[in-house]
């Protein structure tokens, strides 16, 4: 055995350091010790002595000789602790949590900061919806920025709700606003796959993004997200976040909400989805452009079967179920076309402002439409386009059909609403043609002249114009039924003039034009722009009987809740036409189309009149007509304005017969109104025939009323029954009511006039009116109105009558008569000039030439039974 002397028992080394031997325990039992692995003999040797017993190699010299004089301890292995690095790795991450926490925490606090106070906070208010129902009840449309109205979470199916949760938020029910497990799955995914996978915001996140936030995609956002979630979950029901969401989320094509993506996409309400429709609104969430079915169906598809399989996965559904639903992939998926009913959903919105004011909460609109009709009028505009369109070269189409009291029943603002939301029936201008003509005739029969009265076509110049006839051929003399029937605009253009287009400016704007029109001769041909709904609604005193009329969708507006915010009465602007005139302008415009260029229409059975249309290059063609139930207007052309092949005689009558036979079905045909009062009390001002002003009654202050009977025109003696207030027509003779005049209800104390002529209640002769504000003589026939104060009113505007303008000022009055002067152009010096006035010698049955006509008609006396055909023709 070797031994080793330690250096603590070496000669000189302290005495505290010296080992010492231990005394043995009395349990060693004498027994003797042996060394064991780490311990050391109470002595050794220090070298080996040479030659020893042992036999083995001697030892290897030390590495390190110690220092002389100082020995070394022996040095004892430290214990290594068990599971040191896992503590340590706790530790170290404790610590990080706690940083990372407040750092947390800090970022919280300082986004949350920049919130406003958590007092304020309110749901904001859903943006109006404007739901537009037909005559029927049925919906025509949703209008306002969402595109349909807020649905309530128990009114949708249960599927509906299932698919939102289990598509866009499974843990939904159970998070508090934030999934901190979705967001440990996400950040998993997206570290694996080296990518942003998928969001990984909660129902409640995306509800709080929408209401409050902007869709950038910053930190800043998303903590004030998470923030504004909590606050969500605190303060409302699950149920109520879920509708929230549902209302307010974006479905593409305009459509936010799923009542309004239901519409969009299906044409039904959202209470009415499928399964299989359902999932699919679901399905275009992630990327409403690229992914609704619309746009791209095979896309839409491949969502639905996603969205339908996650529903079977979180139980709401059966995989069974979940394999009906799916749509057949060789199945086209049927969405719904906007039609032109949104046209009329677009002029319906427009007019909200104007009715109502600002919208503030939800309205439901009930109008005039009739659906049938509605879509009759766009099939049929429609398919004579894509017909004849091609080879007369024109692309576009406008009807609007209004029952003869202004109702608009149907409306139709192009071919195609998904291809051009333009209104060509109420926003574009085009001019009218030919189809403004009878306003300038209308202005003739109310100065006196017939439809018999002769006029001559042929070619003149007044002031460097000189219109001309369509076709280049001119007839010699012809009456003027039959220059409104052929549409001979030299019979029109020597109307205007001989009236002045100041006249003709207030026929068309009392029958119901509203554009601005400027009075220049050229309009008599209808060369300045109108809307096709004015146009068509300026026809229906022709169809009524003689009353003006107000074009109207609407008939009420109300709110959710059932009160009326709005609802139409019948005022309008009462009698526009004489009847006399009526019968005349009824009888020519019949003629038009029995003979005339209007000969292409056709309605069988019924009583019809109207007048065609074309402008300059037939860049526009019209038709207009009407009968004693219905009026209906056509306009084709091209949106650019350019020329086309058309006539207002052949495609826009064709299609305004088509239609109106099919408005007309089961309808018992009628006359169109002749215009006779025979039969009728007919209440009348008493007109002092010294003054040509009403006579006050000084009891009353107000204009004194008589009552004529309307077919002679004769004065007859009245009486008011106290039993029904009704004004009954009296003989004086017996004190009985006359047989063959029909009472009528008791008048105001100032009631309009409602026809033309005034009778001297002395002599029972017709007086001659007299406009008070200009002293000129009213023409004959023209319907005038009295104000409380005897002044003469316009019926339509209700302000004063006032001298039409000639753009020389007013008119100078005459020293020795006191009227005052005429203005006429001097046929030596071609000028302008002032000239008394004095009674006319023209004959009623002529109409005298302008002035500037370079060949003078010869007048016939004779009133010709030959037809226009042959006189253009020589037959």
């Amino acid at each position: 055995m070797d031994f080793r002397i330690s250096a603590d028992d070496r000669v000189g080394a302290p005495k505290d350091r010296q080992n010492k031997p231990k005394p043995r325990n009395a349990a060693d039992g004498g027994q003797r010790v042996e060394p064991s692995m780490g311990q050391s003999m109470a002595f050794s040797v220090d070298e080996v002595r040479p030659g020893g017993s042992g036999g083995g190699k001697p030892p290897k010299p030390p590495k390190k000789s110690p220092r002389k004089g100082k020995a070394e301890p022996v040095r004892q292995r430290k214990k290594k602790r068990s599971g040191g690095f896992l503590m340590g790795l706790l530790w170290w991450g404790f610590v990080a949590c706690l940083w990372g926490g407040l750092a947390v925490i800090g970022i919280i606090v300082y986004y949350g900061a920049q919130l406003p106070a958590a007092d304020t906070w309110a749901i904001p208010e859903r943006p109006p919806n404007i739901r537009i129902l037909a005559a029927d009840g049925s919906l025509i449309s949703n209008r306002g920025q969402t595109g349909g109205e807020a649905i309530t979470f128990r009114e949708l199916p249960q599927y509906v709700p299932a698919a939102f949760i289990a598509s866009e938020d499974r843990r939904f029910m159970s998070h508090f606003g934030v999934d901190p497990i979705g967001l440990v799955s996400v950040a998993i995914e997206s570290v694996q796959a080296r990518d942003i996978t998928r969001g990984a915001s909660t129902l409640t996140q995306q509800v709080a993004k929408n209401l409050f936030l902007t869709p950038d995609q910053t930190l800043g956002r998303k903590v004030q997200e998470a923030i504004l979630a909590i606050w969500l979950e605190q303060n409302f029901t699950k149920e109520e976040i879920l509708e929230l969401y549902m209302n307010r989320v974006y479905f593409g094509a305009g459509a936010t909400g799923i009542e309004a993506a239901a519409q969009t996409y299906f044409g039904v309400s959202a209470r009415n989805l499928s399964l299989g429709q359902a999932a699919m609104l679901v399905g275009i969430l992630p990327a409403p452009s690229a992914y609704n079915p619309k746009a791209n169906p095979e896309k839409a598809r491949e969502r639905q079967q996603i969205v339908l399989n996650l529903m079977a996965r979180e139980g709401y559904i059966t995989q069974a179920e979940a394999d009906a639903a799916r749509i057949d992939p060789n199945q086209t998926i049927r969405t719904v076309v906007a039609g032109s009913e949104s046209y009329v959903a677009d002029w319906v919105e427009s007019l909200m402002t104007a009715y109502i004011g600002e919208i503030k909460s939800d309205v439901v609109v009930q109008t005039t439409i009739d659906y049938k009709m509605q879509k009759d009028a766009e099939f049929i505009v429609k398919e004579q386009v894509a017909a004849e369109g091609p080879k007369r070269g024109f692309s576009q189409g406008a009807l609007v059909a209004m029952d003869v009291d202004g109702t608009v029943r149907a409306m139709v603002g192009g071919v195609d609403y998904q291809q051009s939301q333009y209104n060509r029936a109420v926003t574009a201008k085009r001019q009218p043609g030919s189809t403004f003509k009878p306003f300038v005739y209308m202005a003739a029969m109310e100065k006196g002249y017939t439809p018999e009265t002769l006029a001559e076509d042929a070619q003149f110049d007044y002031n460097g114009w000189s219109p001309r006839n369509a076709s280049g051929k001119y007839a010699g003399t012809v009456t003027l039924r039959q220059g409104l029937a052929y549409s001979l605009n030299t019979i029109a253009a020597r109307l205007a003039i001989d009236v002045t287009p100041e006249k003709v400016i207030e026929v068309a704007m009392r029958m119901g034009i509203s554009s601005n029109l400027t009075p220049v001769p050229s309009i008599a041909l209808g060369t300045q722009e109108v809307n096709l709904l004015e146009l068509t609604s300026a026809y229906a005193p022709f169809a009524n009987g003689g009353m003006g009329v107000i074009p109207n969708v609407i008939t009420k507006i109300s709110d959710v809740e059932g009160n009326v915010l709005y609802e139409a009465s019948n005022a309008g602007p009462g009698r526009v036409v004489d009847p006399n005139v009526l019968a005349e302008m009824n009888d020519m415009l019949k003629t038009a189309v029995e003979v005339g260029t209007g000969r292409g229409a056709n309605l069988g059975g019924w009583d019809f009149a109207g007048k065609t249309g074309t402008s300059q290059n037939a860049r526009d063609a019209l038709f207009v007509g009407y009968t004693s139930a219905m009026v209906t207007g056509v306009w084709l052309g091209n949106d650019n304005d350019t020329k086309t092949t058309l006539s207002g005689g052949n495609v826009p009558a064709n299609i305004w017969s088509e239609f109106m036979t099919k408005a007309h079905e089961g309808k018992s045909p009628a006359s169109i109104p002749g215009g006779s009062y025979a039969g009728q009390l007919i209440a009348q001002q008493v007109v002092d025939p010294n003054t040509g002003m009403p006579a006050i009654d000084p009891a009353t202050g107000q204009p004194q009323v008589q009552y004529v009977d309307g077919g002679t025109g004769q004065p007859v003696q009245t009486m008011t029954d106290p039993a029904t207030g009704q004004v009954v027509a009296i003989d004086p003779a017996t004190g009985q009511p006359i047989d063959g005049l029909a009472p009528i209800s008791g008048q105001s104390a100032n009631p309009p006039i409602q026809t033309g002529t005034m009778v001297d209640p002395v002599t029972g002769q017709p007086v001659q009116q007299f406009d008070p504000t200009t002293g000129m003589p009213l023409d004959q026939g023209q319907i005038v109105q009295y104000d409380a104060n005897g002044q003469a009113i316009d019926p339509v505007t209700g302000f004063p009558l006032q001298q039409p303008s000639n753009g020389f000022g007013q008119a100078p009055i005459d020293p020795e008569t006191g009227l005052p002067m005429t203005l006429i152009v001097d046929p030596a010096t071609g000028e302008q000039v002032w000239v008394p006035s004095a009674p006319t010698s023209q004959s009623p049955g002529q109409i005298i030439p302008p002035g500037q006509v370079q060949q003078q008609p010869v007048y016939q006396e004779e009133r010709s039974q030959r037809t226009l055909m042959d006189l253009i023709f020589g037959n």
